[in-house]
């Protein structure tokens, strides 16, 4: 199995930690082959998840993909960075995989911890995320799931 492959598998067996009743979410930030955090979209430690709470955003009758300040959840992106920053583990010039294509307030997150490359399996509709990640020469590819599909081309 190609290292990318096995790398989107396990990011899809974190995001089976996320709580969020809309899109779960897994992320892994890998550099050498070495996993180095991990995250999954979810309330903030020790608040109580949208599980028991319902959620606010489909309450609201908010869209997918508007207004993520409404959310007691953070993004699995936003998890990652967290993790790497509370165990002093550098992130820079690593790789980040999601099963989903990062939004554009996480694309700005990423750019500045440095991730060099992205791998992300679904799309998600945000075309100044894809603008800006562009723009900052971060480079992604999509790799299917599950990893026996066809790859698609890679953006630069």
């Amino acid at each position: 199995m190609p290292w990318p492959d096995y790398f989107m598998n396990i990011t899809y067996l974190v995001r089976e930690r996320s709580t969020c009743l809309r899109r779960k979410v897994g992320a892994i930030a890998v550099k050498d082959r070495h996993i180095l955090a991990t995250g999954y979209n979810g309330a903030p430690s020790g608040v109580r998840h949208c599980l028991e709470t319902g959620c606010l955003r489909e309450q609201m009758g908010i869209p997918s993909g508007q207004r993520h300040e409404i959310c007691r959840g953070l993004h699995a992106e936003q998890n990652v960075i967290i993790q790497a920053a509370v165990h002093g583990v550098s992130i820079a010039g690593a790789e980040l995989y999601c099963t989903t294509f990062p939004c554009a307030m996480c694309s700005k997150m990423l750019i500045n911890c440095g991730i060099r490359h992205i791998w992300y399996s679904e799309h998600y509709p945000d075309e100044l995320g894809l603008a800006m990640l562009s723009e900052a020469g971060v480079t992604f590819e999509q790799i299917p799931f599950p990893p026996d599909m066809p790859r698609g081309p890679q953006h630069v």
